[in-house]
């Protein structure tokens, strides 16, 4: 989010300063709070008849995305109330989001001024404006995380807290429909100006504020909060920015581009998606350096990029937005430019995390390969927009290799982001860490705290991305227990019940009861990492099952049919493309979908990570031993396998020692392995992705 002018690096409070900071919050602002905020006549309801919102599908029935009347997707998302999450794997981190990410979340950002930001305006605060210019998104980012969970059911506490804070932000909207805490005062003649709408995020803000205020409408069809970002956009937006004669617009941070879309698919005002669509081609009236263009991933037309650059979230929100006008309009050019960039960032730019960004200065892609393990960035919000993007992809395709993508960063780069115990977050997601360096990888709070909301609202919207439907079906995505109670898109009512120990276990157990027999195609994902698996429907092996498909299960379903898919899971050992040097002569290792890595604590003692390898056969899966482990890191699966550790010669801790050929001496160790998401979970230790291959 920062740029290079402002932030070059994302700033931290220490835990010690943000816990702190909570215990002095008052109790009239802690999130058990239920009393009202009395606004007075500030921001009083508008007499103007509200703008009509479409009903088809209702409020309560519109998903994450609403692609009911998109032309050119091939698949309609399932609303997040329609799957419940039973227990299991992400079952347990959900609750976590609710019970404590989210609240403790709520508490830092009343600690950190992000509500007396709006309180201030409205007179009900003397607190000076804090926090860097997009500020309010942090909020809007909170408000669309407990939209997401209120979806799944009501919560009073985080209901309460949320409508409190929507009082407070509408109140502080000016007539002309303009909404925003930073660009006031003396700073009022900055607003919208090209080079504020450059590096000030004003529009980022309001993008953020639509995606939340659209969340928090389906949840509850409480429409304040939307209401205010429809007056920003027709009242401030539309009549004064867009193509000459207006003022130009240049999307300084993308995200608008997705917030006017969905805008759009909720109001069926055809200039919302126009807008957009300006937005993505860019205006000639703001002249840029070509790094600026570069870095923004906007400013100039979209169908003219060719490659993954630039600072990485800008980057997938802004092909987010370019796969959503795709959807609406069905340009060609931007379905070209869409699959160029997705091989270019699948091929050569992608860490096997599914984190994205390898620069951390500008918070950027790297060249080709250029996929370092200590210096890595991986930003949480990039992996988070990694997943974003192959979901818009997969709804225009039906394509299970962007399915893959979603897996490989929702279980290992975006998992990794929050603690295990929800209070802690990762801005940065390397894959090789040294804690000697003094760098404090999980912190409860940044200053630029854009990465812990985003991934709270991920885990909160996580049931919306398990099924799609198709004209002749239903699609499986992702594997956990859980139950969907849906309709198929002709109105059979449908249940799909889950019974699962993914990731730990390739056994489903899948249970399809329509209301009645009816005739459609059940999409099994069979995962790309499932070199073996086996499809069986009430008891018969169904043929055709192909790793990194989906497998058309075409049938009349009758109630309580059973599926039952059988997948492999065994260790696989990766290896990098010859180009990655950082991964010359190593090795990663993969079980199911989770990536594992080595935590020093958990080698014998004395043992540094630095004098490691692994000598791996011809069959290296049957090579590993696996270790189920209930009371450790909220229970995991271990992997053992037999390694070597170095000892150094005085010479060899020489920086340029003389080659000898000698390889040292070395002793054979047991080498234990645990999933990726876990690490930094305990005490600071060193961590590695890829290990040494044993030198012969």
């Amino acid at each position: 989010m920062a740029n290079k002018n402002e932030i070059s690096r994302r700033q931290f409070v220490t835990s010690a300063a943000a816990v702190a900071a909570v215990s002095s919050v008052s109790s009239s602002h802690s999130l058990a709070s239920t009393v009202g905020f009395d606004l007075g006549g500030i921001g009083s309801p508008r007499s103007e008849a509200k703008i009509a919102l479409t009903d088809n599908p209702v409020w309560k029935d519109q998903a994450i995305e609403n692609l009911a009347k998109s032309p050119h997707a091939k698949l309609r998302n399932i609303p997040v109330r329609a799957v419940t999450i039973q227990g299991g794997f992400w079952g347990s981190r959900r609750e976590i989001n609710v019970a404590k990410s989210i609240p403790t979340m709520h508490d830092l950002l009343e600690a950190n001024g992000r509500m007396n930001n709006f309180r201030r305006l409205a007179g009900k605060s003397d607190a000076a404006q804090h926090g860097p210019v997009f500020s309010d998104s942090d909020v809007y980012k909170w408000l669309e995380a407990v939209g997401f969970v209120l979806q799944s059911g009501d919560r009073a506490e985080l209901r309460a807290s949320a409508e409190k804070a929507i009082r407070e932000i509408v109140a502080v909207q000016e007539t002309s429909g303009y909404l925003n805490t930073y660009y006031v005062d003396d700073r009022k003649s900055l607003r919208m100006l090209p080079q504020t709408q450059t590096t000030g995020h004003e529009l980022y803000n309001i993008g953020h504020m639509l995606q939340g205020a659209i969340a928090y409408y389906r949840a509850t069809g409480d429409r304040k909060l939307l209401d205010a970002g429809i007056r920003f956009v027709d009242e401030f937006l539309l009549p004064n920015y867009g193509p000459a004669p207006k003022k130009p617009i240049v999307s300084g941070h993308p995200v608008i581009e997705m917030g006017l879309i969905e805008l759009y698919r909720i109001t069926g005002d055809k200039r919302h998606l126009d807008l957009a669509g300006y937005i993505l081609r860019g205006d000639k009236r703001i002249e840029l350096p070509e790094s600026r263009t570069i870095y923004m991933f906007s400013g100039t037309p979209f169908t003219d990029r060719t490659k993954m650059e630039g600072h990485a979230v800008r980057a997938m929100y802004a092909c987010c937005g370019a796969t959503d006008y795709f959807m609406e309009t069905g340009d060609e050019s931007y379905w070209k430019t869409l699959n160029a960039l997705w091989t270019d960032m699948t091929s050569t730019k992608m860490y096997v995390t599914g984190g994205v960004g390898s620069r951390s200065d500008g918070e950027a892609f790297g060249d080709a390969y250029e996929l370092p393990n200590f210096r890595a960035y991986g930003e949480s919000c990039a992996a988070i927009g990694n997943m974003m993007w192959n979901w818009r992809m997969l709804a225009v395709t039906g394509d299970a290799k962007f399915t893959d993508v979603m897996e490989r960063a929702l279980y290992n780069g975006i998992n990794s982001g929050m603690s295990l115990d929800g209070t802690m977050y990762c801005y940065r997601n390397p894959l090789a860490f040294d804690p000697s360096t003094g760098d404090k990888i999980r912190n409860p709070w940044y200053d630029v705290t854009c990465c812990p909301p985003n991934l709270e609202r991920t885990f909160g919207s996580l049931p919306g991305y398990f099924y799609s439907t198709s004209s002749d079906g239903i699609y499986a995505h992702f594997y956990d227990n859980s139950e969907l109670d849906w309709h198929l898109e002709n109105g059979t009512s449908l249940k799909v019940i889950q019974k699962t120990s993914y990731p730990w276990d390739g056994n489903v157990e899948i249970t399809v009861t329509p209301t009645r027999p009816v005739d459609f195609v059940f999409y099994l994902r069979i995962p790309g990492w499932a070199d073996r698996a086996e499809v069986a429907v009430n008891g018969e092996a169904f043929p055709g099952v192909r790793p990194g498909e989906y497998l058309p299960l075409r049938r009349r379903w009758s109630p309580g049919d059973h599926i039952r898919l059988k997948m492999e899971m065994r260790p696989q050992v990766l290896e990098a493309n010859p180009r990655v040097a950082d991964d010359t002569n190593r090795i990663a290792v993969q079980r199911g979908p989770l990536i594992y890595c080595l935590e020093e604590l958990d080698q014998p003692s004395g043992v540094e990570l630095s004098d490691v390898a692994m000598e791996v056969g011809k069959l290296p899966e049957s090579e590993f031993q696996s270790e189920m482990k209930g009371d450790l890191l909220g229970g995991v699966l271990l992997l053992h396998h037999e390694g070597v550790s170095y000892s150094r010669s005085a010479s060899a801790n020489a920086l340029y020692p003389r080659y000898t050929g000698a390889t040292g001496e070395s002793r054979k160790i047991p080498l234990t392995f645990i999933p990726y998401y876990a690490w930094a979970n305990r005490q600071a230790t060193s961590m590695q992705v890829w290990t040494p291959l044993l030198r012969s």
